[in-house]
């Protein structure tokens, strides 16, 4: 219900500010630009689903091979006390445990081929347990808030994108996008918690959080005693050794079990394909409405008047300048992805505003993307306050991005 509510919001917004621009100002092309938004999004929402179509047919193959080679097994019994606290509405070892544990490792190697299809696999796995079908159950909202808040650990694709725009030192930011992005965890998960009345002082799941909050500090600390040159390097191989490692794990496990690997993989594909069909018209819907809303100014305007705000309060209004990144984030991948690299274009990848941009880049997810596709999957409507829940980590995050960019790089 929620997400249909804002479905409209943004038509609405965005007709409003293009006609009051046709009222004041005569501008008869902005209603040509909200109808090429319209079709150039539709487009891109429709080529977007094609574009996941391979990679979830592959990782749905994988994860079939993963599950009868007992990977996913292992994983749900790992953690599944934590699990069974965090989503006190699925059954004991639950199949969706393994699921979700592999999204989020996914996740935090920023590895979004990976992290999207196994993704729809856990939300699929949930939602054979959810009573009502078109109404989020707890469980499904709790991961896609711990989704959306995207714990990122190595930023592979934003310390690419800097090395490709000629930052000196590319993986700078790796600190910072780190720190920022677990505040944005952090904050989905505590405030889901609080919703759902989740204990989160159990000693089960303190235990789990500590040890993961110590493995993000282990983390910090290695790659600050790495030469500068060197932190890209180090990170990309990393990722890409344990998505290769994962891969193999998965196929010599199977092997070992005498499953079919082949047949098995097959199997899982064939489900990866319906998956990506079903995701299409929630797609080209959300991305169709998020184009009539950036098409008619309204981002613009906003983003204008919170510069003049905090310009009239006296507050150094540096950070302004990557706003659109983390208005857009939440929207759309790609748009804020595009965004990052005009500010780095505009402003040189090593400025503040550069900097900044890319920070709020890896700090969280794409909320409204990862509803529509996840929640749209397997035909939820009612997404109760998943949304609220899941834009508040989104703010956390922004706001801890803008503080520790201040902190880090002036």
């Amino acid at each position: 219900m929620a997400l249909n509510y804002i479905w409209i919001a943004f038509f609405v917004i965005g007709f409003i500010v293009a006609f009051a621009k046709l009222v004041f100002t005569g501008n008869t092309q902005i209603f040509t630009d909200l109808v090429n938004a319209v079709f150039s999004n539709a487009k891109t929402g429709f080529e977007i689903s094609l574009g996941l179509t391979g990679a979830i047919t592959l990782w749905m193959g994988l994860m079939k091979v993963g599950e009868k080679g007992g990977v996913v097994s292992y994983l749900g019994k790992a953690m599944g006390p934590l699990f069974e606290r965090l989503f006190p509405g699925l059954p004991r070892g639950h199949p969706a445990y393994g699921s979700v544990m592999l999204n989020i490792a996914a996740n935090m190697l920023n590895l979004d081929n990976a992290a999207t299809p196994v993704g729809l696999k856990a939300m699929k796995e949930m939602q054979d347990a959810n009573p009502d079908k078109e109404r989020a159950s707890d469980a499904q909202i709790m991961f896609l808030v711990l989704n959306a808040a995207g714990l990122t650990v190595i930023p592979v694709s934003v310390i690419v994108y800097r090395m490709q725009l000629g930052a000196a030192n590319p993986a700078d930011i790796f600190i910072p996008i780190l720190i920022s992005t677990f505040c944005s965890l952090m904050t989905g998960l505590i405030s889901v918690s609080i919703i759902q009345k989740i204990n989160l002082f159990d000693k089960v799941v303190l235990a789990y959080l500590g040890g993961l909050t110590a493995i993000i500090a282990g983390i910090i600390i290695y790659f600050t005693r790495l030469p500068k040159e060197q932190i890209s390097a180090v990170s990309t191989f990393t990722a890409n050794f344990i998505l290769i490692s994962v891969i193999v794990l998965f196929i010599v496990l199977a092997l070992i079990k005498k499953v079919n690997v082949y047949d098995a993989f097959i199997e899982g594909a064939k489900d990866g394909f319906g998956i990506a069909i079903k995701i299409i018209p929630f797609l080209v819907a959300i991305l169709v409405a998020i184009g009539i809303f950036r098409a008619s100014g309204a981002m613009d305007f906003i983003i204008s008047g919170i510069s003049s705000f905090f310009a009239w309060l006296g507050v150094d209004t540096r950070f302004t300048g990557a706003l659109p990144v983390a208005f857009m984030k939440p929207l759309s991948g790609s748009g804020a992805r595009g965004l990052m690299v005009d500010a780095m274009t505009t402003y040189g990848p090593d400025s503040f505003v550069g900097r900044l941009a890319c920070t709020m880049q890896g700090t969280t997810d794409t909320t409204f993307y990862i509803i529509a596709v996840y929640f749209g999957s397997v035909g939820i409507k009612n997404t109760r306050y998943a949304i609220g829940c899941g834009l508040l980590a989104d703010l956390v995050g922004f706001t801890a991005a803008i503080l520790i960019a201040y902190l880090f790089f002036g």
